[in-house]
């Protein structure tokens, strides 16, 4: 008997049908002799319309009253989802994040989880009931008060409850039949990935594709937990991420790069004429990190001899821009720069692949793809792994199409499908 962790999204539970396809799927594996645990998101875009609803009310609503409106949309689906599985013959019990013992710190909107301690959960499963929990939301070890995990927050619970039961696996149902070479929404012809390392999707997560959150792939490797990314759509195989594909019968040889990502949530914002001298750039990215703000890219220009002043520029999630803004406004006359740029018209685009570690000419065919496809590259960082470029938000599904043709990732049919909405 295996215990198996599964997850859906928000367009896998969007409406009464939904939830009902999902309840036979769930009951099959309970069929098939194992223990089963459910995460579930609130029904399709129940979340925005949450939030839509609560900036009617106010223009800054207090973030303690907004966790515990935002979790009302899980308690929804997992109490439907629940009654849909007792129709079906089998008893299901649902637990709140906090019932589940998923603890988390203090911050709302955004909160990491603590510990996550299953009690509850695993007298449901010793009773042979099927146990559903509420995604995104936990309970602050300090205050008490009910949070919630930002976005991506049920990927990361299911994988925080699944390390916690020490379960054999965990699936992430979605509105696509795995991970994919790029998003399929804008390229059609992306192929289906296998296989992938957590390296690999960690790189991928971190560069914009929706398919898996960050902080989830990060708690998965950290405890080797082995996910598998399907659709609740269709019964193919979808994607296995493990600590290292090759020892899963995989191929000996690596592919160059499996995918391309790109991300249209990030802005760019300019530092001009700051002084040359020590202590300059720590102090403009300690005031950063002081407003809990992450920074992406960075790149600094060589000094001007004349001035002797550079201009440095950097990325970060566009959400955060206006708190930067204020933030480095403040120590204008400290750090004594001139002035400050900002554009929010930029996408990121990058490049993945363990195998261009040994592959030399990567970079130079992913530019020269660009260039051909007339595509402006703004700033660039690289790692072992990747390669990312900014480049102007109109291009970014040219510079995406562009860098798959050119690795040859097109599939030989047309094989994405999107059955849903958002990929999540």
């Amino acid at each position: 008997m295996a215990l198996v962790v599964q997850k859906y999204g928000g367009s896998s539970v969007a409406d009464a049908s939904c939830i009902k396809r999902v309840a036979q799927r769930i009951v099959a594996t309970k069929k098939a002799g194992n223990d089963v645990v459910v995460i579930v998101s609130a029904m399709g875009d129940t979340t925005d319309e949450l939030l839509d609803l609560a900036k009617q009310v106010s223009p800054l609503p207090p973030g303690r009253e907004l966790d515990m409106l935002l979790t009302s949309g899980e308690r929804i689906s997992m109490a439907l989802l629940a009654m849909a599985i007792a129709n079906l013959g089998h008893e299901a019990r649902s637990f709140t994040g906090s019932q589940a013992g998923v603890i988390t710190d203090s911050t709302h909107g955004r909160a990491r989880i603590i510990d996550v301690t299953p009690g509850r959960i695993q007298e449901a499963l010793d009773l042979g009931q099927i146990a559903i929990v509420a995604g995104f939301q936990g309970v602050s070890q300090d205050t008490k008060d009910i949070t919630t995990l930002g976005r991506g927050g049920s990927d990361t619970t299911a994988v925080a409850v699944a390390a916690a039961l020490e379960a054999d696996v965990c699936e992430i149902y979605t509105d696509v039949d795995g991970i994919f070479t790029a998003d399929p929404r804008i390229v059609p012809a992306a192929r289906q990935i296998p296989r992938l390392s957590f390296e690999e999707t960690l790189e991928m997560a971190a560069c914009g594709a929706k398919i898996l959150h960050l902080r989830c792939v990060e708690y998965a490797r950290k405890y080797r937990l082995p996910i598998h990314v399907r659709s609740s759509f269709s019964t193919r195989e979808g994607t296995w991420v493990f600590t290292d594909p090759k020892t899963e019968g995989t191929e000996m040889e690596q592919p160059i790069i499996s995918g391309v990502a790109h991300d249209r949530s990030e802005a760019k914002i300019t530092v001009v004429g700051v002084p040359d001298k020590i202590g300059e750039a720590a102090a403009i990215f300690n005031t950063l990190a002081d407003a809990e703000i992450n920074i992406d890219m960075i790149v600094q220009n060589v000094s001007a001899a004349a001035t002797g002043r550079t201009d440095i520029s950097f990325t970060l999630p566009t959400n955060d821009a206006q708190t930067a803004l204020t933030a480095l406004k403040k120590i204008q006359s400290k750090v004594v720069f001139d002035s400050l740029l900002f554009d929010d018209r930029i996408g990121k685009v990058s490049l993945i692949g363990a195998g261009m570690r040994s592959h030399p000419g990567v970079t130079a065919k992913f530019f020269g793809a660009l260039a051909d496809a007339g595509v402006n590259i703004e700033m660039i960082s690289t790692s072992e792994i990747r390669i990312s470029v900014v480049v102007d938000e109109d291009d970014v599904d040219a510079a995406v199409n562009a860098a798959h043709r050119a690795f040859d990732l097109d599939a030989d049919e047309v094989e994405a499908v999107v059955y849903g909405g958002t990929g999540r």
